[in-house]
């Protein structure tokens, strides 16, 4: 069952992982430090939308447990108040995005000059990519919590296959089209983005039209008191966790161009292996959500342990296929030797780390399916702040280890933080409710 719901998502995610390679390796031949810039855009962009993976937490677990209880009616009000505040708050901060960027860029990631003007036309685009994905997302997480992973996957897969076949025409000046650099790129992803929020809305219309997901004015406290109960902790850990990323990139920065091209390049080389990590955790959310709806305890359990098992195996997998080549994968998106040889130090240092963060990503799903996301988050925090950012900076400057250090950090990052969360899994009381059952239980 877990790869049965878990395929669909798996794939788009391979999708757009071959999309961000894709992306890159047009890039690389735009400009050598171009490849950069999209990684340093993503910490600002996870920031961005640490409200959407809050929201999308609470509707995951609200509305699986609604339909594990078979009350479709909730499910359906539910839908239409989670659309209605993404749509909302995506728009503010969209425009937020687009007033801030540079005072970010200056003051907080410190980022190099040399990147500098390309980062700023970059960010501009994507500000608009961030407000369609908060639409496009809880959409997708509406139809996931009703069990519905196949058609999200397939409309997401062909708006980023679109995204594919752009971008050499926009990124280098193809044919007829101009060539735009870092902005093709951007544009690339916007225009993939508009195309999948009308096609997921037009899906759940016709194919689930008791959802009926309208703007609402209907949000009582009583539901507000629920959703605040699970996406606290999630919002919190998304902030925590951007400004942590911004942090992380700050020191990464002040180490240079080449450590941040290198930072870009690995991470990016890395998410091939994570991408059955991110493809299944959704699975294990819905699972874990609609058994405990049902009051299947006992059967959430072992999806958790089960999960934690098979995420942990296929994530070492795919280390192990990438360790030997990817001095290789690395010279695909450049020829600086420099780039290569830090790219390569980089992975070395955190490819054999993987299985344990997978350990921690299959804590965060079995919270947000079961709603007791507490104890993941202040894993997440601390793995975050106290070791990637904290270590990293004295690992790095004070005790003189450059680069390394900051690897190194990221690296044992991942090992806490995957022991403490398969602690948790086993021993936590997570396995609970949080839903009014028939009986007026909770």
């Amino acid at each position: 069952m877990l790869l049965w719901l878990g395929a669909p998502p798996l794939l788009n995610q391979l999708v757009v992982v071959a999309y961000n390679i894709a992306d890159a390796y047009w890039l690389s031949l735009y400009s050598d430090i171009a490849v950069a810039i999209p990684r340093q855009m993503w910490p600002i962009t996870m920031l961005f939308q640490a409200l959407l993976q809050a929201l999308t937490a609470a509707s995951l677990s609200i509305i699986s447990q609604y339909v594990g209880g078979k009350a479709y009616r909730e499910a359906g009000r539910s839908a239409s108040r989670f659309f209605t505040i993404a749509s909302i708050f995506g728009g503010i901060l969209c425009a937020m995005l687009l007033a801030l960027r540079e005072i970010i860029f200056t003051r907080v990631t410190s980022i190099p000059p040399e990147i500098f003007e390309d980062a700023m036309k970059y960010s501009g685009i994507i500000a608009f990519d961030i407000f369609l994905n908060y639409v496009s997302l809880t959409f997708t997480t509406l139809m996931q919590s009703i069990g519905e992973t196949r058609r999200p996957a397939i409309i997401n897969a062909l708006a980023v296959s679109l995204n594919i076949f752009l971008d050499p025409f926009l990124v280098l000046g193809l044919g007829p089209f101009p060539r735009l650099g870092v902005v093709g790129a951007a544009l690339t992803d916007v225009m993939g983005k508009a195309i999948s929020v009308l096609a997921l809305a037009y899906t759940i219309k016709r194919n689930y039209p008791e959802l009926k997901i309208v703007f609402t004015r209907d949000i009582d406290l009583s539901w507000i008191s629920m959703v605040l109960h699970v996406s606290l902790p999630i919002l919190t850990l998304g902030l925590t966790n951007g400004f942590a990323f911004l942090m992380q990139l700050r020191i990464v920065n002040m180490l240079g161009i080449v450590a941040a091209a290198a930072y870009a390049i690995g991470f990016l080389i890395m998410d091939i292996v994570d991408a059955s990590l991110f493809g299944l955790s959704s699975a294990i959310s819905i699972m874990v959500g609609q058994n405990l709806g049902a009051e299947r305890i006992k059967r959430a359990k072992e999806i958790a342990y089960k999960s934690a098992f098979l995420i942990f195996t296929l994530v070492a997998l795919g280390a192990i296929i990438i360790y030997p080549v990817r001095d290789i994968l690395a010279e695909v998106f450049t020829d600086d030797p420099q780039i290569i040889a830090e790219t390569s130090l980089f992975l070395q240092t955190l490819l054999p780390t993987l299985p344990f963060f997978g350990l921690f990503m299959v804590a965060m799903s079995t919270g947000r399916g079961s709603g007791h996301t507490l104890t993941p988050t202040s894993i997440g925090i601390f793995r975050l702040w106290g070791v990637r950012v904290g270590l990293g900076y004295i690992l790095a400057f004070i005790f003189g280890m450059g680069s390394l250090g900051a690897w190194l950090a990221i690296a044992l990052s991942n090992i806490i933080g995957g022991i403490t969360s398969i602690i948790w899994i086993k021993f936590g009381r997570w396995a609970r409710p949080i839903i009014k059952g028939r009986e007026g239980r909770y």
